[in-house]
């Protein structure tokens, strides 16, 4: 191997996907790689002609930047990217893919690249598209990486991810007797699938175990039902056996959870029969391992509501933090985590206003203590500012209404002593504007819907994300129903708040060793909170409004609002894959800092993630800006 291969192997054996290849595989690759210089402003074409191919034939190149910066425009001369030293540039071969899928470019969800340029004098590796797909054609990893689109890598992903969860479980050398539940629930093998799917939901579990002579003989899962009968069209009214899977592994109750995750992993499967002496005694599941970790988050919460003072709850809350990283290293999603911790923050506000209560009387009129923002998505992590707000009886006299002032006061300190640090925004139940009659939050609703200015889009973004934690819940329900009613029927209202959401874009990519924002300039560290998920957050609130929705969970919007006028299934599909990449990045980015000892932040830096998860948060920048640009079209 001459000293030029040896510079291109060494160069792309490092760079997703060719890390996937052994040395020999990446030589074929360095053997059909060309050099070449271009100047500062060098235009490319699409394509390139080779007077050794057909004349009508297209030789489409990747280029992989060696030295330099290529920067890449759409069709009306807005910035998409940069690619630096390191980096694939792929977007010549977009109309290959594309036919590869069978697909036709979407001009109305994403404009193609059109333009790519050098933007420095540029040494660059190209190699035919056409060729490359040739030589990957043995590591389909590899050739999908560069073949798919940024939703179809982002779901492969997140697949992978959730799948590998299981495998960085903290908890693997705990007996089964922590996770399994007894006894299982088993049939009979004269049943009909008709009886099982009947059965699985009257006992709120996800599988059965059939029964034969008082012997197991086979297992059958909500899965099965879905593919092996529905999918297939099969008769509800066959026996459960028919699509039952025979010779099922089972798992001795002397084992532990190591032990279990590895049967689960090697055999693909999620339940696990438990045996004792060969009898079967109970059932365990993926999700019993996962959630065992969420076992602490209850026993906490259960000393929480029996904390006699405001100061044991301080004691308590020093815990939070060490939860969280337990509960991450576990590989709980950030979707679990963010439930738990939200769950955790009510157990302490619930118990301050038992504490209230005790010391200022019973309230005097009904109320309900509302949280906004995270807490009240339940995507809270450690040491959220605290939104609060209360609504009052329209009943409340003046001095009942000061009853109600010494009470908030009482809560928000509480909260601030136990790390929920004051709203910068004094949107608390301290600030009078926010602590009112149900009446005036209507007329607050009201107005902001009809005059849909700054200050009232402002505020929608946080009070149209709202739960009651303690109180009358009829209060709140009422309120935001009447609320529905009204965003759903304005489209100007919608119209407004889609443009001052969308004000919040995510960065175009990575450059070098910065993130990459829309005017062409660099930040040093990426905001995972305001420039990744707070897009997305605002896209699944806008839809909530348009279709009535009343959850205010940002998955669960996008899943109610899946297959609606506002998003369709594969749309709200990509936009949950990317919340959720970019949830777990945050979490175990956080739990890099707690575990330090430092102040947890939203705050990743490039150079503290692999290329492969910079390829990843690229892959999901994509889907929200399509998706925004989408909704700039509506």
């Amino acid at each position: 191997m001459n000293a030029a291969l040896n510079d291109i192997v060494d160069f792309i054996k490092v760079i997703p996907p060719f890390n996937l290849l052994n040395v020999e595989d990446c030589h074929l690759i360095a053997m059909r790689t060309s050099i070449g210089y271009y100047r500062n402003e060098t235009l490319f074409n699409e394509y390139k002609n080779d007077h050794k191919k057909e004349p009508q034939e297209k030789q489409v190149l990747l280029y992989i930047v060696k030295k330099g910066v290529l920067a890449y425009y759409d069709n009306a001369g807005e910035l998409q990217g940069k690619f630096s030293e390191g980096d694939l540039c792929t977007v010549l071969c977009g109309e290959i893919c594309s036919e590869l899928h069978n697909e036709k470019p979407a001009p109305s969800r994403e404009q193609a690249p059109v333009g790519l340029r050098a933007e420095e004098d540029c040494l660059l590796y190209a190699i035919d598209f056409n060729e490359l797909k040739v030589l990957l054609s043995e590591h389909p990893k590899a050739l999908q990486f560069l073949l798919q689109t940024a939703p179809q890598r982002l779901k492969n992903t997140m697949g992978a991810i959730t799948e590998s969860a299981l495998i960085a479980s903290s908890l693997t050398n705990a007996p089964i007797t922590d996770y399994y539940n007894s006894p299982a629930i088993t049939i009979t093998t004269q049943a009909s699938i008709q009886d099982a799917a009947k059965y699985m939901t009257e006992k709120g579990v996800s599988c059965l175990v059939i029964m034969a002579n008082k012997q197991p003989v086979g297992i059958v899962t909500d899965k099965d039902i879905r593919r092996r009968c529905v999918a297939e069209g099969l008769n509800t009214q066959q026996t459960v056996t028919d699509i039952m899977t025979a010779n099922m592994a089972t798992i001795d109750i002397n084992l532990c959870g190591h032990d279990a995750l590895a049967l689960m992993i090697s055999q693909r499967i999620h339940h696990l029969p438990v045996t004792k002496h060969g009898t079967l005694i109970g059932m365990l599941t993926a999700t019993d391992l996962m959630n065992q970790q969420g076992h602490h988050a209850v026993n906490l919460s259960s000393v929480i509501h029996k904390a006699s003072s405001v100061e044991a709850l301080v004691e308590l809350s020093s815990m939070l933090p060490k939860l969280q990283v337990s509960m991450a290293k576990l590989g709980a999603s950030a979707d679990y985590l963010g439930k738990n911790i939200s769950a955790l923050t009510m157990a302490f506000t619930i118990r301050l206003i038992e504490l209230a209560e005790l010391k200022l009387g019973s309230a005097p009129v009904g109320y309900a203590w509302l949280c906004a923002g995270s807490q009240a998505r339940q995507e809270q992590l450690v040491y959220s500012d605290q939104d609060n707000a209360l609504i009052i009886d329209d009943s409340a006299t003046p001095q009942q209404e000061a009853w109600f002032e010494a009470f908030a006061h009482f809560i928000c300190d509480g909260l601030a002593a136990c790390g929920y640090i004051y709203c910068p925004g004094n949107i608390m139940a301290t600030n009078p504007q926010w602590r009112q009659k149900k009446r005036v939050w209507q007329s607050y609703f009201n107005d902001w819907v009809i005059k849909p200015d700054p200050q009232a889009l402002l505020n929608s973004s946080v009070f149209f994300d709202l739960a009651t934690v303690h109180g009358d819940i009829q209060l709140l329900q009422d309120v935001r129903r009447n609320m529905l009613q009204q965003t759903q029927q304005n489209t100007l209202f919608q119209a407004h708040l889609s443009r001052n959401a969308l004000l919040q874009k995510p960065p175009l990519g990575f450059f070098r060793d910065f993130v990459l924002i829309h005017d062409g300039k660099n930040k040093k560290g990426l905001d995972l909170k305001h420039n990744g998920l707070a897009p997305i957050i605002n896209l699944a609130r806008i839809y909530a409004l348009a279709e009535g929705i009343e959850d205010v969970n940002t998955i669960m919007r996008l899943r109610l609002a899946a297959g609606t006028p506002s998003l369709s299934r594969t749309e709200s599909a990509n936009l949950i894959d990317a919340f959720e990449l970019l949830g777990m990045l945050r979490v175990e980015h956080q739990a890099k800092q707690l575990t330090n000892g430092e102040e947890a932040d939203s705050y990743l830096l490039p150079k503290e993630i692999s290329r492969l998860e910079r390829e990843h948060l690229k892959d999901a920048f994509k889907v929200i800006k399509a998706m925004q640009n989408y909704r700039q079209m509506v």
